[in-house]
């Protein structure tokens, strides 16, 4: 979890790597950290309205930065990187918003919890949610 640690001390915005996670993690379909990144913005009072709208991001214009923004079609693009190859263009809008070294360590971001996804994924981690409602369960 370290790299986790270097990645936000980079310089970059926290709520942006969050939403920028979390956005990698609906991508990828890895409920532990859809549940784990949600927390994290909400603990850094991110409204549930934009976290709620984060996978239609594009349609909810309105509540995301222009940096934001920037960031999530770039995350988009190289999550998607067997699809996208990641155009030229799209290295152009972001670097529009980004200085070099923003996107080297936004790219690192979204390397990184490509990588966790296709852990937790693999490993079958518990979302904190899920523990929470069979810990319920348990003493009904």
């Amino acid at each position: 979890m370290g790299a986790i640690f270097t990645i936000h001390g980079c310089g970059l915005e926290k709520e942006l790597i969050d939403l920028v996670y979390l956005r990698v993690s609906q991508l990828n379909g890895c409920a532990y950290c859809l549940d784990a990144h949600s927390r994290d913005l909400l603990k850094q009072g991110v409204s549930l309205e934009k976290i709620m709208l984060l996978a239609a991001w594009r349609e909810a214009l309105p509540l995301f930065t222009a940096r934001e923004s920037a960031a999530l079609a770039w995350a988009e693009v190289v999550t998607e990187v067997a699809h996208t190859q990641v155009p030229d263009a799209d290295y152009t809008e972001a670097a529009a918003m980004f200085s070099a070294k923003e996107i080297a360590d936004l790219t690192l971001a979204i390397s990184l919890m490509n990588a966790l996804n296709r852990v937790a994924i693999s490993f079958r981690k518990v979302p904190a949610a899920i523990k929470a409602h069979l810990e319920n369960l348990n003493h009904e």
